[in-house]
């Protein structure tokens, strides 16, 4: 999803936590602003749904949680707080906060014409202080399409590009499944319509 800056003013974490409380939309707060966070298109919504309940449904009986899009990471050694389309926790330690959680093992952002470059940049570079976090996965919500980036036994990120027929290995959770399963009935003949503003 895409973030806008819309608080000039620096707030603190407490103040923050108030602030957004009284909002209608979900903000991510990064050094002190926040930044709201504008909706995303159908296919967008649904994909991140359908991994979320596919981690769900293969974590149901061990002691890891996932989490959706209105669960806060807070970056670690940081007072920086986003909003991932899908997490996983699977440390102790998270179940000790309630407004949000801070060792994520996997971290799924569906990708954006508007976000990509972000999700692939800086907010990777924040989600990597992390050192409990495995995968960072990014899915394409324009066509059959994962790139997942795994950190290695020595500590190096590599990525993996998985296509339509592949079948996706996630070593954090112990999960593979066909790269199809995340987009079935996603139609990517749809056009993405912005909507316009009314007529006063």
């Amino acid at each position: 999803m895409f973030a806008v800056s819309s608080q000039p003013i620096k707030l603190t974490p407490i103040e923050y936590f108030a602030w957004e409380e009284q909002q209608l939309c979900r903000h991510e707060y990064i050094n002190g602003e926040v930044y709201a966070m504008s909706g995303g298109t159908q296919n967008h919504s649904r994909i991140g749904l359908k991994f979320g309940a596919l981690l769900d449904s293969h974590l149901s009986n061990g002691n890891c949680r996932v989490f959706n899009a209105d669960c806060r990471v807070k970056i670690v050694e940081t007072n920086d707080y986003t909003y991932p389309d899908v997490s996983v926790s699977c440390d102790r330690r998270d179940k000790t906060t309630t407004q949000y959680i801070t060792y994520p093992c996997l971290i799924v952002e569906v990708l954006s014409d508007s976000t990509e470059g972000y999700d692939r940049g800086n907010k990777f570079f924040r989600y990597r202080q992390n050192p409990q976090l495995q995968d960072y996965v990014l899915v394409s919500s324009q066509e059959i399409a994962i790139d997942l980036y795994r950190k290695t036994e020595n500590g190096r990120w590599e990525i993996i590009n998985y296509r339509a027929g592949d079948i996706v290995e996630l070593q954090s959770v112990n999960l593979s499944f066909p790269i199809e399963q995340v987009y079935r009935g996603i139609d990517f003949s749809e056009v993405s319509v912005e909507p316009t503003t009314p007529e006063q």
